[in-house]
């Protein structure tokens, strides 16, 4: 894929529209691990307006394209992600949780029809109890994804089904309600 293509590729995923409850925003994309970078981040929240609202997961997605590849990627374009979630303290005790999240990485994409290689990362499970003048917050955890894999891209638009399926991830993380096919998610 040539400059021309990686920015043809990079516009199809800036006008990529997914659920209202996922705020996606371009973000500066690293610069020295390929030749070619492409990054988002994105914000979830309940879906709710005002004071009920209350943001769930937030996350970066980026695409990196190195024309001949890298050893360490299996191919030419290489997905890295970070995803962290806030979770009731019984999801967070939860030690087969870990275990869990990577699965849910590897659904969404084999959910989405995404064909990669090499996917690799860590899925990191925290819980905070609260003390002091802060006790009466409410204890709770989080869980982290920090994970990459390597798309195997045969046009531009298949690197669309890739960011899909991390929103999907998202999605599943946050426990946000599925979209049922054939109804429509509006923007706020």
């Amino acid at each position: 894929m040539n400059e021309e293509q990686f920015k043809r590729s990079a516009a199809l995923l800036s006008n990529f529209k997914t659920r209202s409850e996922i705020t996606l925003e371009e973000i500066p994309a690293p610069q020295k691990l390929a030749k070619f970078a492409y990054a988002l981040s994105a914000d979830v929240s309940n879906g709710l307006i005002g004071d009920a609202e209350r943001e769930l997961a937030n996350g970066r997605f980026v695409i990196l394209h190195e024309p001949g590849g890298q050893d360490t990627w299996e191919g030419e374009f290489r997905c890295v992600t970070y995803l962290n979630a806030d979770l009731e303290t019984t999801e967070a005790e939860d030690p087969s949780l870990p275990e869990h999240g990577w699965n849910w990485l590897l659904k969404a994409l084999s959910d989405n029809r995404c064909q990669f290689a090499a996917p690799s990362g860590t899925v990191t499970r925290s819980m905070s109890h609260s003390f002091g003048k802060l006790s009466t917050a409410s204890d709770g955890g989080e869980i982290e994804i920090r994970a990459s894999w390597s798309p195997i891209i045969t046009k531009p638009e298949d690197l669309i089904g890739h960011l899909e399926a991390w929103c999907n991830l998202l999605a599943e993380i946050s426990y946000l309600m599925p979209v049922p096919d054939g109804v429509a998610s509006f923007r706020r």
